[in-house]
């Protein structure tokens, strides 16, 4: 038993090295050919999050104008939550099937389609542009990690927090100008529409990704250690990224309305919710750089526990004078966590196919946990008439954050 487990380890690692050496094929020799791959990154991250963060902000309008539900008001924003836990365990293999790159040029292709469409017409055009943004998102945020993984081995830190920081500044950038853009006489269409130069920015940069990556990624058959989801570590990081996407949107849909309730003016309020999403920004770039030369990661996970534990305490208990030290707080945890887990990708796994599945179904149970955690906390609210059971359920989570975490930052991989 013992000479087999060494057998498959030594295969794992061999395919590994092959991968590496065939993704690299051809661009290693040029500097221009490197740079415009890390370009390309940037600006597919860049257009992860926009197109959904710079919704919310305008989500009263766009019902009042449409003349929708609540019910599909609501699921402008749950469809793409939905699309990324369905679509993300079988992204890694359609990358398999057809080529990493040629998976990811035609996802940034439906996500450009996807913006026009959204803010065409009617209601229906706008579900249907909608999902086909969930889609598109789904698929490049599960294959982005193992694709920095076989292309920087050795700057998988640095290159995680490059696409992280992307992402989040254009999300905040998005959820803060939203309506600026939309009074000024764009209109919710116009507004929303704008994200589709930063789509079409990303598809032009991916293309000339097509040559160099897709032999590579498409006909390297490479073996796995057995099935991702039968392994404790797969679904240590699995509940640590579900349990930190479901802290983050539960406080991004409900913090405002809290401190609102609290005798807080709604422009105090959003200020603070902007600083609670600022605070996190520096430590998305510097937490990867920090876990990728730690042999584990242990004290980063507590910290961040630790963190939303006294954040989220303080927003219970604390006085409304110092919210903007407990917003800081939620913030900085939020980036330590969220940091964290998009390494946990590349740190537990040993090549690029493991990193897109641990990817592809850690997000799935993490956007599913993330699109019912909103619902749910609004829904105990309404049953007790306060904030303090659903408040003391995200402590729950937070403490549930640090046993998992503790057990994912071990210093081994999946198929061990």
């Amino acid at each position: 038993m013992k000479a087999t487990q060494q057998e498959r380890n030594m295969r794992v690692e061999k395919n590994a090295l092959i991968e590496g050496k065939i993704l690299s094929t051809g661009l290693s020799g040029s500097r221009y050919e490197h740079w415009l791959l890390v370009l390309g990154i940037i600006f597919v991250a860049a257009a992860l999050r926009a197109p959904f963060t710079s919704v919310g902000p305008l989500l009263e309008t766009i019902r009042d104008d449409l003349g929708l539900t609540n019910t599909l008001a609501g699921a402008i924003t749950t469809l793409p939550l939905l699309a990324f836990a369905l679509v993300s365990p079988f992204a890694p293999k359609l990358a398999h099937r057809y080529g990493l790159a040629n998976v990811l040029l035609v996802s940034m292709l439906t996500l450009a389609i996807g913006i026009l469409i959204r803010s065409s017409a009617g209601a229906v055009m706008l579900l249907t542009g909608t999902a086909m943004l969930g889609l598109s998102i789904a698929v490049c945020n599960v294959l982005l990690p193992g694709l920095i993984k076989g292309k920087f081995p050795h700057h998988i830190g640095l290159m995680t927090g490059v696409y992280t920081v992307s992402m989040n500044i254009c999300a905040a950038t998005a959820s803060g100008i939203s309506v600026p853009l939309a009074n000024s006489g764009l209109g919710w269409r116009g507004t929303l529409a704008l994200w589709f130069v930063i789509a079409a920015l990303a598809t032009l940069f991916w293309i000339p990704q097509m040559c160099k990556l897709g032999q590579g990624s498409r006909n390297n058959a490479l073996s796995t250690t057995g099935n991702m989801w039968r392994s404790k570590l797969a679904w240590q990081v699995t509940l640590f990224m579900g349990l930190q996407s479901l802290l983050y949107y539960v406080l991004i849909a409900w913090f405002s309305v809290i401190l609102v309730e609290r005798g807080m003016t709604s422009s105090h309020a959003g200020w603070i919710l902007s600083l609670m999403q600022l605070a996190q920004l520096p430590f998305t770039f510097f937490v990867p750089l920090w876990a990728g030369r730690m042999k584990n990661q242990r004290p980063l996970v507590i910290i961040s526990s630790v963190l939303f534990i006294l954040g989220i305490s303080g927003v219970w208990l604390g006085s409304s004078d110092w919210m903007a030290l407990w917003a800081i707080c939620i913030g900085i945890a939020g980036g330590f966590a969220f940091g964290l887990v998009m390494m946990f990708f590349s740190l537990r796994t040993r090549s690029t196919q493991e990193a897109s599945e641990l990817s592809g179904m850690a997000q799935s149970v993490g956007y599913l946990l993330a699109a019912t955690g909103p619902v749910l906390f609004g829904l105990l609210h309404d049953m007790t008439n306060s904030w303090s059971i659903p408040l003391v359920l995200l402590l729950g989570a937070s403490v549930l954050l640090l046993v998992v975490g503790l057990g994912a930052a071990n210093n081994r991989y999946v198929g061990d």
